[in-house]
């Protein structure tokens, strides 16, 4: 009996304690949110076992907190992927895909600091936005002197950080100013390289360089804990660590690939939140994409996620059920105009390249030897010494790829056509098409045209509206690579009355050397389209079938189209691409160009459409034997 009654007070006591517990965790303040967000590094960091790493900040935070061993970018370049980042929605579905540009969104899609500034949070941003949209009055504090230290009161805060120390550009110089805080450098002999890089000595050098560069930045990762402490809220603030996307690289950053999207993230919440939310420290295996990022911070802090949000809660009582695909795309990266879009459940990554005819690295200024990187490359490239898989960044890209991450971390070995995998491939093309139709991605149609579509609008709005048809443009688009054509399909839709299936179509023609001979007539006829994304298209593809006559008289009506600097910007990677071929279109070019010109770079008028309008100009000129200053 005895026995009975103390059973009878333990069990009392075990649920007045679980309720006490339970009600100081109601009772918990709101915990403050901080992003330590670094850019252009994949998981080189000691927590992720990467021996050649020193990372002792960044190890110790992974040690009390959590390693996301399946965390990814939406896109392998840093604006669509902070577009993402930074409002819940992807870039596909905003518009903001594209490097960079200066994109409208509705009204009532607001970023993550608008939503906690409206729930009693202090934001601040230190100091990078780079969203593709105006980042105008969203943040109490942005740019370099943002702190939570500014708040005037002892509100929560959310406060950004952003290491720029990681850039492909400190990556591709041999500034040594920088390392002055190390007091050993990684060794190059001991570097171990990546196979998607040439082994020379060179690169072994740069990935050394990037390793140096991986440890100033979390030395200052480890200066904003430290600030943390310091205030004493290094207990009260819930911690996310991450890179932007892939390495600053060849074969990474751009490259639609695993390497491109796989980011570290690590997440530390304090010992008095862990069991509210749910906590669990170690390494942690869910896949987790950019997207979730807003919906899961605003559910932290205690406010309401909007129904518009495309991601879900990973951390949290509202938590969702583990996710079955992580989706990513490729789009223009700086005069670089690509469509690509991804696909991953974490053991296999399934890729479509709409646009295959056009290479990884092409004749670009942002691929020039000014890159250490690139430089070696373009080198290695020009005497013939490149192998597989680097040899092929130069090349045609092939329709479809698909990798087995178990045993094909480096993604060398295309199964797109492996019959043993075919069921695999299936599914992840489908859900690919589900997630292209349902999320309305406006980059089924050429950023020309869906600027202009949207004018008055934003894409976003225009893609929702019953004028725009992704299942229609997304069947057409899909006739790119087609290895058996039908004529009387593409000859159907080239006069379709939805332009971007016309642009699609003649995408199709001009990656298949045979249907552009077989379709020249009807090239010619699509030079008069209303559409100028079409007309363009259909221009290039004449002047590669040295058909240049009347063909570089429409590319040199739409370079002087000012008022809209995205279609001139196709005009001008037109011209870039064609080669030589443009020389016709040198005194036009050198005339528009005084349009363009100022002081960023020393060259060019702005950081969106002007520079890479000049970009394009600049390696056209150069294409065309012309010195620049």
């Amino acid at each position: 009996m005895k026995n009975y009654w103390i059973n009878i007070i333990i069990v009392l006591l075990y649920f007045t304690g679980c309720e006490q517990q339970k009600k100081q965790q109601e009772h918990l303040p709101p915990p403050n949110i901080l992003w330590l967000s670094t850019e252009d590094i994949g998981p080189g960091i000691g927590s992720y076992g990467d021996p050649y790493a020193y990372t002792p900040n960044l190890d110790q935070l992974a040690n009390e907190g959590a390693v996301y061993q399946n965390a990814y970018a939406s896109a392998p370049i840093c604006s669509p992927a902070r577009s993402c980042l930074i409002t819940g929605v992807y870039a596909t579905s905003l518009g903001t895909q594209h490097l960079r540009s200066d994109i409208p969104i509705p009204g009532n899609i607001k970023t993550i600091p608008e939503y906690l500034r409206a729930g009693g949070y202090y934001c601040t941003n230190n100091s990078k936005t780079d969203y593709n949209f105006d980042p105008g009055g969203r943040w109490n504090e942005n740019g370099k002197e943002a702190h939570w230290r500014n708040r005037p009161n002892d509100e929560p805060f959310f406060s950004v950080f952003n290491f720029g120390t990681t850039h492909e550009g400190p990556t591709n110089n041999t500034d040594t100013v920088i390392f002055e805080t190390l007091e050993n450098l990684h060794d190059p002999s001991k570097a171990n390289l990546p196979p998607v890089l040439p082994n020379t000595e060179t690169f072994n050098k740069i990935w050394a360089r990037q390793y140096d560069l991986i440890s100033v930045m979390d030395q200052q990762a480890g200066d904003i804990i430290n600030q943390l402490k310091e205030d004493g809220e290094y207990e009260n603030t819930i911690i996310f660590f991450f890179g932007d996307h892939g390495y600053g690289l060849p074969g990474y950053k751009r490259w639609l690939t695993n390497g491109g999207l796989q980011v570290p993230l690590i997440v530390r919440v304090p010992q008095k939140y862990q069991e509210h939310f749910n906590f669990e420290k170690g390494d942690n295996n869910e896949l987790v994409s950019f997207v979730d990022f807003a919906p899961t911070v605003l559910s932290i802090a205690g406010v309401d996620v909007p129904s518009h949000m495309e991601g879900q809660i990973v951390i949290g009582p509202d938590k969702a059920r583990n996710r079955e695909f992580i989706f990513g795309a490729r789009s223009r990266a700086d005069d670089v105009y690509d469509m690509s879009r991804a696909v991953s459940d974490g053991r296999y990554i399934y890729i479509r390249h709409f646009m295959p005819q056009r290479p990884y690295v092409q004749n670009a200024i942002i691929f020039s030897d000014k890159k250490t990187s690139y430089a070696e490359l373009n080198q290695l490239h020009e005497d013939g010494k490149l192998k597989h898989p680097a040899d092929g960044f130069y090349e045609a890209k092939p329709v479809e790829e698909l990798y087995d991450l178990q045993n094909d971390p480096h993604e060398l070995r295309n199964l797109a056509e492996d019959p043993t995998v075919a069921d695999i491939k299936l599914t992840l093309e489908q859900a690919l098409k589900n997630w292209i139709i349902e999320h309305n991605d406006t980059g089924l149609m050429h950023e020309s045209e869906m600027m202009i579509q949207a004018k008055g609008s934003t894409p976003y709005e225009f893609a929702r509206s019953n004028t725009y048809q992704p299942n229609l443009i997304l069947n057409a688009a899909w006739e790119v690579g087609n290895p058996e054509p039908v004529s009387q399909v593409l000859e159907q839709n080239l006069k379709n009355e939805i332009a971007a299936i016309r642009f699609w179509t003649v995408m199709a023609i001009q990656a298949n050397q045979t249907l552009a001979e077989e379709f020249e007539p009807y090239l010619k006829q699509a030079l008069a389209d209303e559409s100028p994304a079409v007309a363009l298209a259909a221009a290039e593809t004449l002047v590669n079938l040295n058909q240049s006559s009347e063909a570089l008289k429409v590319i040199k009506q739409y370079l002087q189209l000012k008022e809209e600097p995205w279609v001139v910007l196709q005009a001008a990677m037109a011209s870039r691409r064609v080669g030589s071929a443009a020389e016709p279109l040198v005194a036009t070019i050198q005339q528009e160009y005084e349009h363009y010109k100022g002081d960023v770079w020393g060259r060019y008028k702005s950081w969106v459409y002007p520079m890479f309008i000049g970009f394009a100009f600049d390696q056209t000129l150069i294409n065309c034997g012309i010195a620049l200053d």
